[in-house]
């Protein structure tokens, strides 16, 4: 008796790709979150999208990152390649790819701080662009009877600024634009003021103050829209912003700089101070030149006087007066001679004129127009009966070589379905259509035996 077997094992099912990235996706995302990751940026790119996308790597190994826009906000430098940064974030996949990734949430630079690094990366850029070059900063009015000063109304900067012009400069013209120098938004206040006085024409100088502080304190001025802001200021700017040893963008791009809110308040003044010690100068060139002019002629009166004509001023008058007799009869003379000249001229051709008949001109070029014109018409005539002689001779010819005169005594052309000249029996098969060509006419038939001549 046979003894049946049973496989009572059950089958294993396979899992798709989609399902196995999924599973992977969900394993990474549960155990690897929050997580802190150092390394080098390389291929760092930025998308359309604003997404940066880079790798982050060390001596052995690579993974990728990615730093979506959203989680972008309140990071001050740029990811870029080379730097040596730390990651925070969690760990998926790409299921496009089936590539696990970072999925960045912050991003800190190692080694130097997040502020002084973005501080260097715009700083480079904005160099590189122009915006530091000397040749593009305006000179400072010389006499600025309209200064504009954007600063905070309740710092110490603007009670300085103050101070000394109304000390030095009382009768300046003070327009003060309130703002905030630090914090969120500080920046867009400031770049505000600066379009409002170059659309107003208010002011002849701006000063852009605030007293000293930290790094952070003074980042608004560090800006990138402040910074284009003050370049395309038709106004000069003086950047009086912290301390002597502070230095910002703003610092950079600005026509002048001052080390204080008080220092530019200074150069400012200065500009009147120096400008009146020019004008005291220029009073004291003129007056040495004056003096100078009067006695070079002074001295000049005493030589003429010494001369031989000053002792005998009657006889160098008459001599003047003879040769200035002899001179107009010379000129007379020369200008009748002129004028016979001329009146013999236009005699001349006055007669040359009377004997030339315009009539006869005109007769002899119209008779030869009108041969001319009769050659050209025979000429022209005659090319044209040869032309269509052998137009007609040509036609007869290609009438007689067409086709369509072999067509007409009999004979037909086959074609297959695609449209080949058939030469051959062997170029069709039995129950091909084939097309036939006559002289009136098409047929289309289907190949129902072949023979082989």
């Amino acid at each position: 008796m046979s003894q049946l077997t049973f496989n009572l094992q059950p089958t294993r099912r396979a899992l798709t790709v989609s399902e196995l990235t999924a599973r992977i996706r969900d394993l990474l995302a549960k155990n690897f979150n929050d997580l802190l990751v150092e390394g080098e940026i390389s291929n760092c790119r930025e998308a359309q999208s604003g997404h940066i996308y880079f790798t982050l790597k060390d001596d052995r190994s690579q993974v990728r990152c990615v730093f979506f826009k959203q989680q972008q906000r309140g990071i001050k430098f740029r990811p870029e390649d080379g730097l040596h940064v730390t990651v925070r974030g969690s760990i998926s996949v790409y299921e496009g790819r089936g590539e696990y990734q970072i999925y960045v949430e912050n991003i800190d630079p190692v080694g130097l701080g997040a502020l002084q690094l973005a501080f260097e990366q715009l700083k480079k850029r904005l160099e590189a662009e122009g915006l530091f070059a000397a040749d593009r900063k305006k000179p400072l009015p010389m006499l600025p009877s309209r200064i504009g000063l954007i600063t905070s109304p309740r710092g110490a900067a603007v009670r300085d600024v103050v101070r000394i012009l109304r000390r030095r400069f009382p009768n300046v013209h003070l327009t003060v634009f309130p703002v905030r120098v630090q914090g969120e938004g500080a920046a867009a206040e400031i770049v505000k003021a600066l379009r409002f006085f170059n659309q107003k024409k208010l002011v002849d100088v701006l000063i852009l103050a605030r007293g000293g502080g930290s790094m952070e304190d003074l980042w608004a001025f560090n800006e990138e829209p402040l910074a284009r802001a003050i370049a395309t200021s038709e106004i000069p700017v003086i950047s009086g912003v912290g301390h002597e040893t502070d230095f910002t963008i703003a610092d950079f791009v600005a026509d002048v700089r001052a080390s204080t809110p008080s220092a530019a308040a200074e150069l400012v003044v200065q500009t009147r101070r120096e400008f009146d010690k020019h004008i005291a100068d220029l009073r004291e060139t003129l007056a040495s030149l004056v003096r100078y002019r009067l006695l070079d002629l002074s001295k000049r009166v005493h030589e003429l006087s010494a001369r031989r004509g000053f002792r005998r001023p009657l006889d160098l008058l008459r001599q003047q007066r003879q040769r200035a007799d002899e001179m107009t009869s010379r000129l007379a003379l020369g200008l009748r001679a002129r004028l016979e000249q001329s009146r013999r001229r236009f005699t001349a051709l006055h007669l040359r004129i009377a004997t030339f008949d315009f009539r006869v001109k005109i007769s002899a070029f119209r008779l030869r127009l009108e041969k001319r014109s009769a050659d050209l018409g025979v000429r022209a005539e005659r090319l044209l009966r040869t032309k269509r002689e052998r137009l007609e001779r040509l036609t007869l010819q290609l009438e007689e070589r067409s086709p369509l005169k072999v067509l007409e005594r009999g004979y037909a052309i086959a074609t297959d379905a695609a449209g080949n000249l058939l030469r051959d029996a062997a170029q069709v098969n039995v129950g091909d259509a084939v097309a036939i060509q006559l002289h009136r006419g098409r047929l289309t038939t289907e190949v129902s035996k072949k023979e082989k001549s």
